[in-house]
């Protein structure tokens, strides 16, 4: 059985290792063990022209990074947090481990 994510899409999280630490930004999508974060780890792709691109060229999108590299953002403490998850009634909520701020788990 996989462990349920710590980040989910939309999540704001921090990256805390690499060469992209320190950068902040919205999750927009996960690849499996890999996210997708707003802004952060750009790389530069080829595109054939097409009809959405008629032009084509070079284009700058944003690549992965692994899931273990980046941690929720704590706006309560201004800073990444690491998170349980914890049962409360009948559904999980993720919580910070430090600071007991609740984060949103809608789909968990």
């Amino acid at each position: 059985m996989r462990a349920l994510p710590h980040v989910r899409k939309g999540d704001t999280v921090v990256v805390i290792s690499g060469s992209f630490k320190g950068k902040k930004g919205k999750v927009l999508k996960i690849v499996g063990e890999r996210v997708v974060v707003e802004k952060v780890a750009m790389v530069k792709r080829h595109t054939k022209a097409s009809q959405q691109n008629p032009q084509g060229g070079i284009v700058d999108k944003e690549g992965t990074i692994h899931m273990s590299n980046v941690q929720l953002w704590d706006e309560k403490s201004t800073k990444g947090t690491r998170v349980k998850i914890t049962v409360e009634g009948d559904q999980k909520v993720r919580t910070g481990v430090k600071s007991g701020t609740k984060f949103p788990t809608a789909g968990m």
